[in-house]
Order: structure tokens, then sequence, then C-alpha cells
């Protein structure tokens, strides 16, 4: 989903989302709250994973997350017509991910693949044969439907299987096959909201749909799934003037009418019956025990449970009577454990409390200590909450790191501005996955953000190397896709995850099916080369599980050459240990210039790195080539030349004494 914190104007999931409203904040916030006994209807969980919990230096260094949209990832088809039909623009398929294709994806360093789309939303392709109900295409955005209006929870996308009928045992296959190449499986779960029409007809026995057993008669009641407007009947949003359902093309359903009395509140939290174009009017607010007026209808968890490890929050709440959405995530995600998913990714987790967060994420550790927990959070005051609180493995570092990186890639703001970042996000960086790209973010080569693949090359080497923190790759990415198709619903500059279109950078990797970049043209291919180079050695390079000293502040101050246009930051592992290492990295996001300059290394870092007077040699670790570190009187120094966008990264090969 895209972020609320993001200053322009939109519709929702066009890309950029608007200022959560008070109710929602409330109800939160290149050289490269546990339960007591379930209720009856509650399937019974998973039982526990055997297997020790990992440490960090055991999960294989620094993850690296691959998000792929699998309805286009496979998808062969060049039409693009705008608001194209399946048939005409065709569509990817779990079994697109071949064997041929895992490695490739595995290629870039990748540990995780985070596959969006797979829990089945709702679309508007007809598949009654199988025994699902047909969606309205006045409640769904696009022909293809949001991921993010989820239908059936205990299902997945009949779109993405060859045969509909058989499509969770063709989701399972992709999972062992991902398995088999060493990567873990990560889906999305949305607690914040469901599709309007939610019907799940692959639950388990003893589980019931959100809202079967609501008590629609009044706004709110703690083991409602949804709030509702009484007495009011649920009304289509009025539509712009430059915008027709389906692209105009006639539909049975298409009539501007929905029936749902009474109405229940929109996913975004709007009250009104009938909800605003830019209201989130295709799903409904999950009810998670928080009453209109923003209170809490649960067990607060005390403020000591952030110093507290998974085991006691679980503790915590296994006499705790919890509101019954609380119950029914809990068996979401404890069924796709089950399935042999390994990991979530969370949409807008901070429109859901906190304690829920806990009490969720600790049954899932419970289960497996090892799963991979992901979220959505955009508000910087509620970092530290949702990660000790809330038992959070990673945040997107979208509003601190992303947002200050974007503007250095656009020329139009300071590389010191990542250096304060890092700075004040020291004592939870290791939480914040980085990114340069996801499907709520416009490409880096669209116009409206760099306009030019390259430009994320030097951004690519500081947000993947300067600190321990995930890194997260978008599909296409690596080949500078565009994102610059008019697919219908919403506009370029992202790919679009509402409908039917081909990614054309990227099926020219795909190259029929062969996955090998045969059709790439040479930019693409080197620009390719610079990702798998650059993303294996982030993967596996001791030094960025280790320290990070800043070289800016000092290089900025003394010395003429280097600019806000440089950032050199070293990172490192003390000579002592086994896997001692010692990098300097520097980038120039001068897209004009070279730079050459002298970079300084302060006694400090001389000092730490045990560094005698003399000569060190440094091996490029990208394919630069080598270079020599000279130290008088406890200061380093090294030349360094860098060509427009160009990036070094040097190890200290040995120690003269």
């Amino acid at each position: 989903m895209t972020t609320p914190t993001q200053n322009k104007t939109s519709t929702i999931r066009l890309g950029v989302k608007p200022l959560l409203a008070m109710l929602a904040a409330t109800i939160v916030t290149y050289s490269i709250t546990g339960c007591s006994q379930p209720p009856a209807e509650q399937a019974t969980p998973a039982k526990p994973d055997t297997k020790a919990e990992l440490s960090a230096a055991e999960r294989h260094g620094k993850p690296v997350v691959y998000q792929v949209f699998i309805r286009l990832f496979g998808n062969t088809k060049t039409t693009n017509k705008p608001w194209g039909t399946l048939e005409e623009n065709g569509v990817g398929k779990f079994n697109d991910f071949t064997d041929e294709a895992l490695a490739g994806i595995k290629a870039l360093g990748t540990s995780h693949i985070w596959y969006t789309g797979v829990p089945h939303h709702a679309v508007i392709n007809d598949y009654t044969a199988f025994g699902i109900s047909l969606d309205d295409p006045d409640v769904v955005k696009g022909r293809a439907g949001s991921p993010y209006a989820v239908k059936d929870y205990y299902s997945v996308n009949p779109d993405l299987a060859v045969n509909p009928a058989q499509r969770l045992a063709e989701f399972k296959a992709l999972i062992e096959r991902t398995h088999r190449h060493d990567m873990q499986v990560l889906i999305d779960i949305v607690p914040n909201h469901v599709a309007r029409d939610y019907q799940s007809l692959a639950k388990p026995d003893g589980v019931t749909d959100f809202g079967t057993k609501d008590d629609s008669t009044v706004e709110y009641a703690r083991n409602n799934n949804f709030y509702y407007v009484p007495g009011k009947a649920f009304a289509v949003p009025q539509w712009p003037d430059n915008y027709q359902v389906l692209g105009g093309e006639p539909h049975p359903l298409a009539d501007g009418q929905f029936s749902e009395n009474p109405a229940k509140w929109t996913g975004n939290g709007a009250r009104a019956a009938q909800p605003a174009f830019d209201d989130w009017y295709e799903t409904v607010k999950i009810n998670y025990g928080v009453r209109p007026d923003g209170s809490y209808d649960f067990d607060s968890l005390p403020s000591e449970y952030a110093e507290k490890d998974w085991q006691a929050h679980y503790q915590f709440w296994q006499d705790k009577d919890v509101p019954d959405s609380w119950l029914k995530f809990r068996d979401i995600t404890l069924y796709w454990l089950d399935f042999g998913v390994d990991g979530f990714r969370y949409d807008m987790a901070e429109m859901v409390p906190v304690e829920f967060w806990s009490y969720l994420n600790s049954h899932i550790k419970q289960v497996n200590p090892n799963a991979f927990l992901l979220a959505e959070v955009y508000q910087p005051d509620l970092y530290r909450d949702y990660i000790k609180l809330g038992l959070m493995d990673y945040l997107y570092d979208k509003v601190e790191f992303y947002d200050s990186l974007k503007l250095v890639m656009q020329g139009s703001g300071p590389t010191s501005a990542l250096v304060e970042t890092q700075q004040r996000m020291a004592d939870i960086e290791q939480h914040m996955l980085h990114f340069l790209e996801n499907h709520d973010e416009q490409r880096i080569a669209s116009p409206d953000f760099a306009g030019d693949a390259r430009k994320g090359m030097p951004a690519m080497v500081v947000s993947a190397l300067i600190s321990t923190s995930p890194t997260m790759l978008y599909f296409g990415q690596d080949v500078g896709e565009p994102g610059a198709q008019q697919a219908g619903f919403g506009q370029p500059t992202r790919t679009s995850i509402f409908d039917y279109i081909g990614v054309p950078h990227h099926q020219r990797w795909m190259n029929g099916g062969k996955f090998d970049g045969g059709a790439l043209s040479k930019d693409e291919a080197a620009l390719r080369d610079f990702y798998v180079r650059l993303m294996q050695f982030s993967a596996t390079a001791p030094a960025l599980m280790g320290e990070y000293y800043q070289l800016h502040t000092a290089n900025l101050a003394n010395n003429t050459a280097y600019s806000e246009q440089q950032l050199a930051f070293a990172r490192y592992t003390h000579p002592q240990q086994q896997d001692a290492q010692q990098l300097i990295v520097v980038s120039n996001f001068n897209a004009e210039q070279a730079s050459e300059f002298e970079l300084i290394l302060p006694s400090e870092l001389i000092s730490e790195w045990q560094l005698a007077d003399g000569s060190h040699d440094l091996a490029g670790q990208l394919g630069e080539g080598a270079a020599e570190l000279q130290v008088t009187n406890g200061v380093g120094r090294v030349t360094i030349a860098l060509p427009p966008l160009g990036s070094v990264v040097y190890r200290v090969q040995f120690y003269q004494e």
C-alpha cells in the first residue's frame, strides 16, 4: 500500500495515500490483546515448530527480500491495452516460477521472496464454474483487482493458477520449489481491512467468515468484526469525471449499485455510508476492539514489555480475553505457517493497535521462532513501539531513509541527511528494511522519480551497504523497468497493481521463459550485472553485519573536492574477529561530473582498525580494481576517482607492521 506521509494529492492505491484520518491515528498510529481458550468456531492452531530460534549470524548475513508481483512476473504478452482483459493482456502464474526463474532471483543474493498478490482478492474474471461468486466492478479497483482487498484468506488468487480448481496445490508446489532454491516465502497479511464482499470457500471446518456473527444494528460491539452505519445502506462513490468503471466497458454488475445494508465503515476509517473516491472504498475496516472514540476495549500491554522477549509476550496473553478479530487473524497466519509459508508482510500495520501485534506475533513465534515478520509503518514516532512492543522483526525505512535518499537521487537533497538519518536510527537500524522500489513507490527510471535507472546505482550501494538492515528489491528494478504503461486504474510511474499488464524491461530478462536476460539491451544487461554483484556482496560480507563509521563529516570539512553529492562511510568487523573485514564505501551521486579527491580516514578509525603507519593494499569488491591506503601519523588517506554515478567498495587486504 502507499504511504500516508507522502505530500501529494492522490486517490487511494493509485500510488500515494493521503494523511491518515485522526481516527486511524488513534486506532493504531553503479562502478559500480492473547487469549483464553479459543471458541469452538476457531481452527486448531498449528503445532509448535521444534527447531531452535536462529541467531542473527545463523541467518546467513544480511537478508535480501525480493518482492515480486506474481500476476505480472511471468506474463509474456505485450499487448498492454488499457483496461485489457486477462485474455488480452495476459497474466503470470505460480508455475512461471520455474527453476530457471528462481535461480535468477537467487542470483541477486535473495534470501526471502515476497510473493505479492497471493491471498484470494476480489477480481473481475468469472470463476463461477469453480464456485466463486462474481465480484462487483463498482467495488473493485482495476480489472485484476487490488491485492489488498482480500476476499478469502484461506485460498489463493485463482488468476495465478493454471487450473483454478488446483490453485492451492499449485501454490504449495511453488513454496516447495522456492525452498529447494534455499529461499524463504513471504506473503501479505492485510489486517486492517478486507474486501467488501468477503466470503471464504476454503476456510477450515469450524471457522466462520468475518462478520458472520456481527450485530449490525450497532455501530460498534467488541466482538463485531466490522463497524457499521446503522440505518443507512452503502452507496457507491461519486465517480470523478475522468473515471469510468472498467474504462467504460459494459458489465452486468457495473451499474453503480452494490448491496450492503447497513453500510460498513470503509477500510481507511471513513464512516460515511457513501465513501469518497479517494477513500479505500473497495474495502471494509476490521474492528480490533477499538471503540469509535478511539479508546481500547481490551487489556493494555504494560510498557515494560518493550524489554521482554516474545515468550514473555505469549505468556502475557494466555489468560486474557481478546476480541474475535484477533482470533481470526491468529488462525489465518497459523494456517499459512502450517501450509509452508515462512513469514508475512503486514500491510498498514500502524492502523491496528500494537497490542494486537504483540498477541499475533508472539503466537506466530511460538509456532516458528524464525518466522520473518515485516511491517508497513510510516510514522517514525511509532517505529520503536511496533518493534519492541509489537514484536516486528522489520519495518519499512520509508519516511526516514528512503525519502531522504530519493531527494539525493533527484539532486535536491544533501547526502548529509543520510548520515543524520543513520545516526538517528542507530538503536533500531537492524530492524529497518531499506529499499528503492516497491509496488507502491515510483520506479527509479520513471520521469517523476529519477528518469534514469543509472541514478539508482550509487543509491543502491549506499542503501544496501550502510547498515545491518535487510535490503528489498522489486522485480524489474535490476533491469531499469520504468513503469511507463497506462494499464487502466491508476497512472504510470508505478507498475500497475490493479490491472493485467506486461512489464517490458522485465519481459526482456524473462526472454520467453528462459530467464537468462538474452533479450536485454547492453545497458540493461550491465545494470543487471551490477545488481547481481552488489547484492551478492551485500548478502555475504561479514562487515555488513558489523560496525558503521561515517566518513562524511570529516571529509566535507577538510576536503574541497568532496561535496554533498558524495557519501563515504566505513563498515567493519574488529581485527581480532575470525571474520575480520574492513571496508571503505564511497559513492558519487553527481550524474554529470566525475569526482576525484583524497579521502581522509580519521585517526579514530585507523586506531580501531589497528593499522600502522605505512601503505596498505585495498582490493575492490565490485570489480573496481585495487587501490592504496596510506597511513601517516595515524591518519589514513586514499585517492578516490569516481565517474558520474560511480561507487567503489574497497577492502583492506593486509596490515603493514
